[in-house]
């Protein structure tokens, strides 16, 4: 069996600028690449007929993890989980040394569900939205 490693997480947005200004602007991240993509075998491979994506990769500081940001065209419809206990829901997490001074540094504009929480588990979490609504949970283990 082949062995499987993590290459990236990836979130479809509408506004790749938007959002890939936030990433890099309220978390920090940095782009490592960026890139279009399209033609028959992609369009197949995405299962999307005449498909076209613009992709931007970003990289903490550490470089633990990728996170991948694509724009299709053609656009399908909106179908976004509201809250997290939604069967489908997904979000991306990432872990800081000091929660409480991350929470100060965020944005008045920015949507947060709450500041931050120490669970029952003993970790500390929050969880805030990017521009498009997608979940992103900041964690101090």
């Amino acid at each position: 069996m082949s062995v499987l490693r993590t290459h990236h997480v990836g979130l479809t947005v509408r506004d790749l600028e938007t959002v890939r200004s936030f990433y890099q602007n309220v978390l920090g991240l940095s782009v490592v690449d960026a890139f279009s993509v399209s033609g028959a075998a992609f369009e197949e491979a995405v299962d999307v007929p005449e498909a076209s994506g613009s992709f931007v990769h970003l990289e903490s500081d550490s470089g633990d993890v990728r996170l991948e940001l694509v724009e299709y065209e053609p656009n399908a419809p909106e179908s976004r989980a509201e809250s997290i206990n939604q069967p489908g829901a997904t979000h991306v997490s990432f872990t800081v040394a000091d929660l409480e001074a991350f929470a100060e540094t965020v944005p008045d504009d920015v949507e947060t569900l709450s500041g931050p929480r120490t669970t029952a588990s003993g970790t500390t979490i929050m969880f805030l939205r990017d521009p498009e609504g997608n979940l992103i949970e900041i964690l101090e283990a």
